[in-house]
């Protein structure tokens, strides 16, 4: 007998059932904690890989069976894990939000993702998605659609503000905003029009900031129309990726004074996605082209990016990560914790394993 998966799977499934109760069956809460553990051990989702990494006595083949079948036939609640990785996140509300897309290509197939995140120090988690068909841009209705469901699940007083790039604008979306007093500093581009009320006059919102110096940021004092909606306008003049200096003008609810600082903060959304690519589970590597799988495999890593995450917290607080010469950590708090994962689940570390199942508790 081997104990020592007994002794594991006895550990996670007790904590998984207190997180679930009655929302899953007793087996499907079995298999959801293998393969959220075999994804945290192969760090791949490669289907293959993760049966192998399935800690059971089955055949590989079995367990790669199983996969295949919980892909194709079973209905995973999106809601039920957002509540989830809500309930795990490392601070307190309100948060601050960031609206992104994630996309790539298997084969001729696009996937595409929007996603709506919340920013925390350097990193930001996933909560929400919506799997779009189609390559390009989100459209107002998928964007307002997802900030919807964040409301009716979590509420707007949960949301301190919102950051997006330039791809996330127009008359609809801004009023769906304004229309629920959500704070948000989005950027424009430099040739979108904008009225002054107390004079109707109409000019591009570049031209209002004509003389800003390279690394100098200022808000323009009153508000403005943009698309037909009241808002406020500040802008700095940065250095582009070309090297050359270009305005990034961000659009505010209120407190413009405030945007420049804020909106840099929405990169961070940016290794939420690495964590899900390159330097965590290899998303890339899967073969599934269906959306409703797909949404299901993104659901599953959202809740081992989480829990990786608030192990790299405990573990940092503990023995800190180097810091280079450079001022940056020698590796993400989120590897840190993924990386002492995998040691426990690959290693008979039955007393760490337990401690970092702790890290799943939503009280």
């Amino acid at each position: 007998m081997n104990t020592k998966s007994e002794s594991k799977d006895t550990i996670l499934l007790d904590k998984l059932i207190l997180i679930f109760g009655d929302k899953m069956n007793l087996a499907r809460i079995k298999f959801f904690g293998l393969f959220v553990c075999a994804l945290c051990k192969v760090q791949t989702v490669c289907f293959e890989k993760l049966a192998v990494g399935f800690d059971t006595e089955v055949k590989i083949a079995s367990s790669l069976r199983r996969i295949q079948r919980f892909m194709a036939e079973y209905m995973l609640d999106a809601g039920l894990i957002a509540r989830l990785v809500f309930a795990l996140l490392p601070h307190e509300p309100p948060y601050r939000l960031a609206m992104d897309r994630t996309n790539w290509k298997f084969g001729s197939i696009d996937i595409n993702i929007l996603v709506l995140a919340v920013v925390y120090k350097g990193v930001a988690f996933p909560l929400l998605f919506t799997m779009m068909p189609k390559f390009g841009n989100s459209s107002t209705t998928e964007r307002i659609e997802l900030m919807q469901r964040y409301i009716d699940m979590f509420g707007a007083k949960n949301i301190d503000c919102l950051l997006a790039d330039r791809e996330f604008i127009g008359d609809p979306w801004l009023g769906f905003l304004n229309s629920h007093h959500i704070r948000y500093h989005i950027r424009i581009r430099e040739n979108f029009w904008v009225v002054i009320p107390r004079n109707r006059h109409k000019v591009k919102a570049s031209w209002l900031f004509n003389n800003l110096q390279l690394n100098h940021y200022m808000f323009f004092h009153g508000i403005v129309y943009i698309n037909g909606q009241l808002c406020y306008l500040s802008a700095s003049r940065v250095l582009s990726k070309q090297g050359t200096p270009e305005l990034q003008i961000i659009v505010s609810f209120n407190k413009p004074e405030e945007a420049n600082t804020l909106y840099k903060e929405r990169w961070q959304i940016e290794t939420a996605f690495k964590a899900m690519k390159s330097s965590g589970f290899n998303i890339e590597n899967t073969h599934l082209t269906d959306l409703e799988r797909m949404a299901k495999l993104v659901s599953i890593i959202l809740v081992a990016f989480v829990w990786a995450y608030n192990i790299g917290i405990s573990l940092d607080e503990i023995n800190p990560i180097r810091i280079k010469k450079h001022g940056r950590r020698a590796q993400s708090i989120f590897k840190y914790g993924l990386t002492h994962l995998a040691k426990a689940l690959h290693s008979n570390d039955l007393e760490n394993f337990k401690h970092f199942c702790n890290f799943l508790s939503c009280t």
